[in-house]
């Protein structure tokens, strides 16, 4: 490692994707309040026995990035944190929310 990096120099967001509310049938499973978190920049945690849909995940994937940085107030992102499944059948709208920061070393992710 180089001495002269510091060893944490940046940080990011841990984000959570909770499943906010169903306005139509839920066909993959989910139910309010189901949850998947994103910390440590890349790291996808699920609780214990449960599932996440993976195309309602690809629908957040996409503003993950943006909500994980520090953004300016007048951003849409910032005040934005919904997005719907592509299912039109389900209607599941997930929140996108910041749970922490991680602090990390450039060096060990590029």
């Amino acid at each position: 490692m180089d001495p002269d990096v510091p060893s944490e120099d940046m940080q990011l967001y841990d984000l959570r994707v909770t499943v906010d509310r169903i306005e139509g049938r839920s066909v993959c499973g989910l139910q309010v309040g189901d949850h998947i978190d994103i910390v440590r920049s890349n790291e996808m945690r699920l609780p214990e026995g449960k599932h996440f849909c993976m195309y309602a995940f690809a629908a957040a994937l996409p503003l993950l990035p943006a909500k994980q940085r520090d953004l300016p107030p007048c951003d849409w992102l910032t005040k934005d944190s919904y997005v719907a499944c592509p299912d039109p059948e389900e209607r599941v709208i997930m929140r996108i929310d910041r749970t922490g920061v991680a602090r990390l070393n450039s060096g060990d992710l590029t």
